[in-house]
């Protein structure tokens, strides 16, 4: 399936039509979850492929073989995509499900189960700068026609998969009537092995301190960054076009410090706070 140039609308958002139909993002609206399902739900470039490989690990017990052998996307597939169905294995529990999809697309469907969900949100400066680069070799996307344009769209949230603001307020929104675990790029970053240790107690999965340490050598960034299995190497450069860039990029907190000028970097800080005024957002990145 192709589709590279189709722009798929779907409840006031738009995705690219290279992963999506209508007919996936109705079937992803309406899926039956089951208690025992992990959700991993995130904006794009907030850290969704680094907590799709410590969930791997986890439920290996920090043995990579799983990691090693098997891509991301059928490890953790995303439940909005045209090849969900054909990845999701049925009969492998608890069955760990990525999003980006917005709540109000999505939530009513999880309401309707016990699965536990985490939402990874990063600093959306950040976001932008990582969300920037992968347009660039993503042949799905629009090609971004500068950084400034590209800003303004997101700050506008006219990107595709819609506005940042409103998915993490959304999704935040919703702490109270779902089993949902809030986490954020930048504490993974600080101290992985404690995160992966209140991961671990919100999931139930018990682990020894060795095993946290395997899992910490396994999804560290040098180790994605090597790995075919989570890399997107595997993928065809009619899709990504690997000469534009890693996808794996960078890795790191405060990149945008490299892309933002004075006026864009005020520019962001006057929407944000505007946006956010009346959020209870546990904010770990500085405006400045």
């Amino acid at each position: 399936m192709d589709r590279m140039e189709v722009t798929e609308n779907f409840a006031g958002i738009t995705l690219p039509g290279h992963l999506h139909t209508q007919e996936s993002l109705r079937a992803a609206a309406t899926f039956q979850f089951r208690d025992t399902d992990v959700v991993i739900i995130t904006y794009p470039k907030s850290g969704t492929t680094w907590m799709q490989e410590i969930l791997t690990l986890m439920y290996s017990k920090g043995d990579g073989q799983l990691a090693k052998t098997v891509p991301n996307w059928a490890r953790a597939p995303w439940l909005e995509h045209i090849y969900f169905k054909d990845m999701l294995q049925a009969g492998r529990e608890p069955r760990i499900i990525t999003t980006h999809l917005p709540f109000h697309v999505l939530a009513p469907a999880l309401k309707k189960a016990k699965a536990k969900v985490i939402y990874v949100a990063r600093n959306p400066k950040d976001i932008v700068v990582s969300f920037y680069h992968f347009h660039k070799m993503a042949k799905f996307l629009p090609e971004p026609s500068s950084f400034e344009d590209f800003l303004m769209q997101f700050l506008d949230g006219t990107v595709q998969y819609g506005s940042w603001f409103d998915h993490v307020e959304g999704w935040l929104s919703q702490r109270r009537e779902l089993d949902l675990f809030y986490i954020t790029y930048e504490d993974l970053h600080q101290d992985l092995g404690h995160a992966i240790e209140e991961l671990a107690a919100f999931l139930g999965c018990a682990l020894r301190p060795e095993e946290v340490s395997a899992i910490q050598q396994h999804s560290s960034f040098s180790a994605m960054q090597e790995n075919a299995m989570v890399n997107y190497t595997l993928v065809s450069c009619d899709i990504l076009d690997h000469s534009k860039g890693q996808f794996m990029r960078k890795g790191i907190v405060g990149d945008w410090r490299d892309h933002f000028t004075p006026l864009q970097n005020a520019l962001f800080n006057r929407v944000y706070q505007e946006k956010m005024r009346h959020s209870s957002l546990r904010l770990h990145w500085p405006l400045v």
